[in-house]
């Protein structure tokens, strides 16, 4: 089983996420752009797609050049049947590859641990049902604001944000962060630290939230790559 892996930066690799494939038996070929790798103009070589996190926005094309090509392989995914699952960003470039549309979350910036909070849906998904009610950290700016024609709502946080979506019958996406350990958040600190929108948060405070809620994050999420591999 091969993945196609995009990676958007070095500060957001696959984590523990990757762990949890590779255990599955799935082979990652992760592709980093901004290190000016080559993506695949299809996904026919690969058996499944995961799309991952970045500081980026969705549409940040001149920032990040590559980001079309992505969300073309998302769509080329979509219409093939691949499977497919997008983190954070990648999350958003799937709503948005897809029809839907993501911003700014009006409710500013959210951070920290938060929990999944299941939609009905959610229990009959053959990808994301265990992690109902799992903790998952969060570090984002940008929501899904509309989703696609056709896709389901299967959970959202305490906010009220939207946290995981079928964005299409082989296309999923969570909001949230289940592949983060304690440093690769610290990368994320640092990289902020200059940041007004974090100059009140107690960073060493979430760090040990993120650290306290792995064995809880491991119990739920696992299973939720287990099921995504063996779709694959």
């Amino acid at each position: 089983m091969s993945l196609l892996v995009v990676q958007h930066q070095d500060t957001c690799p696959p984590g523990r996420l990757g762990q949890w494939l590779t255990a599955a038996g799935v082979e990652l070929d992760v592709r980093r752009p901004y290190a000016g790798e080559e993506l695949p103009s299809e996904v026919s070589a690969h058996d499944g797609l995961l799309v991952l996190g970045g500081q980026m926005g969705c549409r940040d094309d001149e920032v990040a050049p590559w980001l079309p090509a992505v969300r073309e392989l998302i769509r080329t995914a979509a219409k093939g049947a691949t499977p497919t699952l997008g983190i954070c960003l990648g999350h958003q470039l799937a709503a948005v590859a897809l029809g839907g549309e993501a911003g700014r979350n009006p409710a500013g910036r959210t951070v920290g641990m938060l929990t999944v909070t299941a939609r009905p849906e959610l229990a009959d998904d053959p990808v994301f049902a265990a992690a109902a009610g799992a903790p998952v950290a969060h570090w984002n700016d940008d929501i899904v604001t509309r989703l696609p024609s056709g896709a389901t709502t299967l959970a959202i946080n305490e906010r009220g944000d939207l946290l995981v979506a079928r964005l299409a019958p082989t296309v999923w996406g969570v909001q949230g962060h289940p592949e983060v350990d304690h440093s690769i958040v610290m990368d994320w600190a640092t990289k902020d630290a200059d940041s007004p929108e974090i100059a009140d948060l107690d960073v060493p405070g979430v760090l040990a939230e993120i650290e306290a809620a792995l064995p809880a994050v491991d119990a739920a999420w696992r299973p939720v790559a287990t099921a995504f591999a063996a779709l694959l």
